[in-house]
This record gives C-alpha cells, structure tokens and sequence, in this order.
C-alpha cells in the first residue's frame, strides 16, 4: 500500500522537528526528519514528497527575525522547488516559526496566486514577552484549508516572542473576504477573543492566529497542533477525566485535535493522489 510521505525541516535552531513527526505518522503519513541542507544541496528531492512541514523552534536563533533567514535560505535556493511542489497540488504546513517563514517567502498568503510576494507579517507580541500558554481556536467553517476540515474548536499550545500577526487594512479585509483566515483566537466556546489578553496572546489583527492560500493547501498558523498528539498533553486532563468519572463516562482517548489536523492533510493526499 503506498504511503502518503512527509518531509519535516530540521536543523539551525528547529526543535519541534520530532514531535511534528510524530505527529504525521500517528496521522497515517510516513515521516521523514530532512536537515535544510540536504534540500539546499539537492541531495534531498521535493518532488518525492507529498507534504512538507516548516516546523517550529527558532531557525537561526531568530537573530534577524523570526524566520527570515530560513526564508531566505530556502527561497534562494529551492525557491522553484517549492513553487512546483505548490503548483502540483501538494500540501505545505507551517507552525510557529514554520509560519513565519513561509510570510516571509511569500507562499503565505498567495493572494491572486502570487506565491512570491510578502504581503504580511508575523511580530513581536504586544505584551512584550514570550508566552507559553494554552490557547483556544475558533475554525471558520468556510475556509478551503485542507488541515481544519470538520474542526470546529480546537486547543493548541502557543510557544512565542513573535507571533503577533500585521497587514494593511487591505490585506486584512480581503483574507477575511476571501475566508483565508483559518484560525482565530478565541474564548472556550468559540467567540472570537476581540483582542482580549490573554486569549489573543500576542495582540494579532483580527485575532488571526492562522491563514491558508486561496487553494487551501498551503497553511500556516502559530499554535502547536503537533504538540497536542496525546490526552495527557492537554493542561485540564486531569480535571477532566475527574468529571467524566464521576459522570460514569469513560475518559475519550480517542484521536486529539492536534492529530485530526494532520491527518486531514494525509487523508487529502490519499484521496488525491493515490
């Protein structure tokens, strides 16, 4: 049977690379961790993958911005390898500083399928500081994003100093427009956070806190969805299965959140594809 195959980035800095392996072969997929450099030098091939994921952590120390000069790198070298991978229908997932990268080649947002152009960008939270925190996302129901089928709600952790989302009013109001806009940070049931710390952790435009191009197959967003890959990673677990037990219900330990989205991804491959 063939298997849908990832490619997950790793090296300079990046340190969610297994966990979003991990994350892509409880979802089905066949994942492999690939050093940037093996891409750069050409002994890696795009082209034998279905899915590449531009993982979180902090390339380069984020010493010029947060993923500018991974953007850079790999713009400059594979810039065209990623625009075929884009053009023959494959997907593309960026988390954290993997979202901040793909604004910053351009892949992200694609308006009028211009995947070259930087048209927003992801900054320094409002509040100053990094935040570690869990946060809750409302799904819009209309957007064509291939990860976010059938979510409605979703709780993800955030892990950043830079993840306040910015664009001219323009740009704002056509990703809304358009339903490109993903994710919003929200409250527990679902309505949007209005720019309310901390729900919106880091005072994003919108409460934007993932977007996809108009085809719906490339997507970025700052929460961890590969860090939600297991019941006991949630905060209210605990709590949780206390509530359940004394309901007489048994604990849900069935596939989280974090892994539905990625297997919408490797499901959309199979049925696509294969």
């Amino acid at each position: 049977m063939k298997k849908v195959k990832a490619l997950v980035l790793t090296g300079f800095g990046l340190n969610c690379d297994s966990e979003t392996a991990h994350a892509f072969e409880l979802a089905g997929a066949c994942a492999q961790k690939i050093h940037i450099n093996r891409l750069v030098s050409g002994k890696t091939k795009l082209e034998d993958f279905h899915i590449i994921a531009f993982g979180g952590g902090f390339s380069w120390g984020d010493d010029h911005g947060a993923g500018v000069i991974q953007a850079l790198k790999l713009k400059n070298h594979i810039g065209h390898d990623l625009l075929s991978f884009v053009d023959k229908g494959k997907l593309i997932i960026g988390i954290c500083n993997g979202f901040q990268a793909l604004v910053n080649i351009g892949l992200l947002p694609g308006l009028d399928k211009d995947y070259t152009k930087r048209s927003v960008s992801v900054t320094f939270n409002d509040c100053g500081n990094f935040r570690d925190q869990w946060v809750h996302l409302a799904a819009n129901r209309n957007s064509p994003c291939v990860f976010t089928k059938d979510i409605k709600l979703a709780d993800y952790p955030v892990r950043h100093g830079e993840g306040k989302f910015i664009a001219q009013k323009e740009v704002v109001e056509t990703l809304l427009a358009n339903d490109q806009v993903v994710f919003q940070y929200a409250d527990a049931k679902g309505v949007q956070a209005n720019g309310s710390f901390p729900l919106n952790p880091n005072g994003s435009l919108s409460d934007i806190a993932g977007i996809c191009d108009p085809t719906g197959r490339v997507f970025g967003l700052m929460p961890h969805p590969e860090a939600y890959n297991h019941f006991t990673n949630h905060p209210d677990w605990t709590r949780n299965t206390q509530l359940l037990k004394r309901e007489g219900k048994p604990l849900d330990q069935d596939m989280t959140i974090g892994i539905k989205l990625f297997k919408n991804g490797v499901d959309y491959i199979k049925n696509s594809f294969f």
